[in-house]
Parts: C-alpha cells; sequence; structure tokens
C-alpha cells in the first residue's frame, strides 16, 4: 500500500481543501442551500475555485519574497482542488441547471458571453491538470514550463467570468483582482529579484515547522 508522508503544510492544505465540499454536501443533506439550491451550488463551486486557484498562484511569491519553501510543494495540489471544484461548478450548470440540453445552453451562451470565459478558462484547467503528471512533464520538456503558464491566462479569464457573473461587484472580487494582479506582479523578473535579495532570515525556522522538521544540535563530545 501507498505511504502518505505529508507534511504539516500538505496535511492542512488537503484537509482545508476538503472542507468546502463537505459543508456543500451537509448544507444539501440539511436543506441549507438557499431557496434556489442549484444557484447555491453553483455560485460556492465557482467561487471556491477561483478563490483555490489564487492560493495556488500565491505558492509562487511567499517562497519569493518569505523564502518559504514548503509551499512550492503545495502549489500542484490546490491548483488540483482549483480544477476539482471548477470541475463540479461546470457539471452544476451543463447537467443541473440546463439538463444537458445543448441548443438551450447556446442560447444562453449567446446572451451571456461570460460563460463562454467560464467555458474557455475551465479547459484550460482541464489541460493542465492532465498534463501536470511526471510523466508529461518528462515528455513535454521544455514545452512543459511554456503550457503551465498558460495559468496565469486561466486566472484572468475566470477571474473576468466571476466579475461579470455578479450582479453587483462586492468585497471579495475586489480583493480576489487585487490579490491577483500582485501575485502576477512579483513574477515580474526584476520586481522577482529585489524580493529574492531582501528574504527575511526568519525563513528558516518556519520552514522547518511547516515541513516538521526539527532543529538539528551539534553535540561535541569531550
Amino acid at each position: 500500500m501507498p505511504k502518505f508522508k505529508f507534511n504539516r503544510l500538505q496535511w492542512v492544505v488537503h484537509l482545508g481543501s476538503i472542507i468546502p465540499l463537505l459543508v456543500l454536501v451537509w448544507d444539501a443533506f440539511s436543506n441549507n442551500l438557499t431557496v434556489n439550491p442549484i444557484q447555491e451550488i453553483t455560485q460556492r463551486t465557482g467561487r471556491t475555485a477561483i478563490i483555490w486557484l489564487v492560493l495556488s498562484l500565491a505558492c509562487t511569491p511567499l517562497n519569493i519574497i518569505f523564502g518559504l519553501r514548503p509551499f512550492n510543494q503545495v502549489r500542484r495540489p490546490l491548483g488540483l482542488y482549483s480544477a476539482f471544484y471548477a470541475t463540479l461548478h461546470f457539471i452544476t450548470f451543463l447537467i443541473l441547471d440546463y439538463g444537458f440540453n445543448l441548443n438551450l445552453i447556446w442560447q444562453t451562451i449567446i446572451e451571456k458571453p461570460y460563460i463562454l470565459l467560464g467555458v474557455t478558462g475551465f479547459l484550460i484547467l482541464t489541460l493542465l491538470t492532465f498534463t501536470s503528471t511526471k510523466k508529461s512533464m518528462q515528455k513535454l520538456g521544455k514545452k512543459w514550463n511554456q503550457l503551465h503558464r498558460l495559468v496565469y491566462l486561466a486566472a484572468i479569464i475566470l477571474l473576468l467570468h466571476f466579475f461579470m457573473a455578479l450582479k453587483f461587484i462586492n468585497a471579495l472580487a475586489i480583493a480576489i483582482a487585487i490579490i491577483l494582479a500582485s501575485l502576477l506582479l512579483i513574477r515580474i523578473p526584476i520586481i522577482r529579484k529585489f524580493f529574492i535579495k531582501r528574504q527575511p532570515a526568519w525563513s528558516r525556522p518556519v520552514n522547518n515547522f511547516l515541513t516538521g522538521r526539527k532543529k538539528k544540535t551539534i553535540t561535541i563530545q569531550k
């Protein structure tokens, strides 16, 4: 049997990523999904998908600014959980909301262009999900990094989809937009180098705590 050797941060990410699904299932069985449960499911899964995508994009900047390398280990899981909730979001729209009626779906896309943005972003995430394996990395070589830069495009497209789907702009949408813009700016080479040179000294003990590693002590024999 495979052994799961997760460190503290990985356990937090995996357990925390399952909580929105558990809450959704609990609310469904307890009839706590408002008077329009399909709309509630659609909105919850959509919000979770974009928030988790932003969290995955935040991992590299946390390493760049603070030297928190363990976050690089949870970047992929966070991205996969984002794709998972995006899939639930898409299935809810396709089957529960529109009953897989392609004519009605196409008519809705024409009337509401933001749905086309959502489908485009979802297809990009799906492509990145299926090529996130080590086998794909070996097969694609240098092209793998180029392909997975599409995650930035997907994030922008899905953010636009999120904004356009809202009846009014709320604080969450503004916060996500500001955070996403900041995360993309940090990846600019000049800004990246600026932060790397100024990484704090406390990053090492924090990294040891996140990974569960004990500080090594050197004993001197007399």
